[in-house]
């Protein structure tokens, strides 16, 4: 006979294996079974396996929803009020912000490690603790790192609180219980709840750790920058999810090797959406940039092939940014089309309509593009100087000296307007540009003292226009 106690229920329950699932890391969906696909949105291998959470209502208690239950009103009884905001003392940071933060709101901002995000905050922190009171939540680093870095960026923080926690429970307590006008959790990746059995970092940790934070920003009205880790491929770690419930989504941008750092917002509900503030990292930290059409803009002593200077229009920035090409003969069958900066896809595309509408081919040859100084252009006004860059590579003579271009390229050959025509004009010619080769509806009625435009409706017209100007 065998001998001992016989096992109860409980044992049973406690040998019993987690039920788990597996969570979309894109849009959030749960499914049963592993798949290599994504059932809900159709991303490949973002599905990852989480325990099921068996606990008993983690929205009980003085968490219920993000705030209290409001009357049904009709939206003409409803008074818009402008929500005010306060300056950190950065001023990129706070035209990345839209003006600032704002009482009771949620920005989230991710980058590559090392890139900036912690020096950034701790900047913005130490010049609000002498206004309001702020509090830091380190969940990565303890409060002598902290400190040592204050030191090094030689920032006045007396009045800065820290506190070093990953547990949410105690970072609630701790934000009830002090009331911070601005707090900053850092990172939310570290965060976990007791009432969830996941890891910290988990999906499901890191979409109920950010789902409470929010809800108490909005009840208590304090404003809550959170930090988040990003993946391999540039995205914010954890569920897609995570941007939807916050105000603002801002993303460090740029070479971590480089001294210089660009701060985009993706998403903001309280300003412009596609803003970019520029940075240079120094000894001293993080230090705004006055001209940063300057960073983007090569110095060369004489023209060279393959360089074209456009203008985009980054939130409610124009920026001058190089485009540079260059186009070499194909040893290999296909030939190699990369683009760092622009949309690969796109250039593609243009080559097509070079080929097409210019008589123009590059089937046999490489084509490399580039955007000087790490930024990345995502508005179709770069099709012009794109096309205009790698013409000239191929003919290896440059463009003329003091030329802009932009306009958007379509499948026609047609030379399409972009949007705020007026602003890039007068940047370039503050910059001392010259002649400038734009869209022809986007010409102005009114000249541009010291500014040449020149306007164009299509693409083969362009083509023979940069050269008319480069025999003046």
């Amino acid at each position: 006979m065998k001998s001992g106690r016989p096992r109860d229920r409980n044992d049973k329950l406690k040998m019993a294996k987690q039920k788990t699932n597996y969570t979309c890391t894109e849009c959030g969906g749960v499914t049963s079974k592993w798949a290599g696909q994504c059932p809900s949105c159709g991303q490949w291998n973002t599905l990852v396996e989480t325990v099921v959470d068996t606990g008993g209502n983690r929205f009980s208690g003085q968490y219920q929803g993000l705030a209290q239950t409001s009357p049904v009103l009709s939206l003409a009884d409803i008074e818009a009020i402008d929500v005010p905001r306060f300056g950190t003392g950065i001023e990129e940071f706070d035209r990345v912000l839209g003006g600032g933060l704002v009482a009771g709101g949620v920005v989230l901002i991710g980058g590559d490690p090392g890139i900036g995000k912690s020096t950034l905050l701790l900047q913005a922190l130490a010049n609000l603790s002498r206004i309001k009171k702020c509090l830091y939540v380190s969940g990565e680093e303890s409060g002598s790192q902290i400190a040592l870095r204050a030191k090094r960026l030689a920032v006045d923080a007396k009045e800065l609180q820290l506190q070093a926690e990953i547990q949410l429970e105690k970072i609630l307590n701790t934000l009830a219980e002090h009331k911070p006008q601005v707090a900053v959790i850092d990172s939310i990746q570290t965060v976990y709840s007791d009432a969830l059995t996941s890891a910290p970092g988990s999906v499901a940790q890191v979409r109920e750790c950010a789902a409470q934070l929010t809800r108490v920003a909005k009840q208590s009205g304090i404003t809550i920058i959170m930090v988040g880790h990003v993946t391999k491929e540039g995205a914010l770690a954890g569920p897609r999810v995570l941007e939807h419930i916050v105000d603002t989504v801002l993303y460090f941008e740029g070479d971590t090797h480089s001294s210089f750092r660009l701060v985009r917002a993706f998403k903001n509900r309280f300003g412009a959406v596609n803003e970019l503030g520029v940075f240079a990292m120094s000894e001293k930290g993080l230090k705004g940039v006055s001209n940063p059409s300057a960073l983007f803009l090569s110095q060369h002593d004489n023209q060279v092939p393959g360089s074209c200077v456009m203008v985009t229009q980054e939130g409610t920035r124009p920026l001058l940014v190089e485009i540079q090409a260059l186009v070499d003969t194909s040893h290999v069958p296909n030939a190699r089309r990369l683009s760092v900066g622009l949309e690969q896809n796109r250039l593609a595309m243009l080559l097509a309509v070079l080929h097409r509408h210019a008589s123009i081919a590059a089937f046999d040859q490489d084509v490399f593009i580039n955007a000087v100084g790490g930024v990345k252009i995502t508005e179709p006004a770069a099709d012009l100087a794109v096309l205009l860059a790698i013409h000239s590579s191929m003919r290896n003579k440059p463009l003329p000296r003091g030329l802009v271009v932009f306009g958007e390229v379509g499948l026609a050959g047609e030379i399409r307007p972009a949007p705020r025509g007026q602003e890039r004009l007068r940047e370039a010619a503050k910059l001392g540009f010259s002649v400038a080769l734009i869209p022809k509806a986007n010409a102005p009625k009114q000249k541009i003292e010291g500014l040449k435009v020149v306007g164009v409706e299509r693409i083969d017209e362009a083509l023979n226009k940069a050269r008319d100007i480069d025999a003046e």
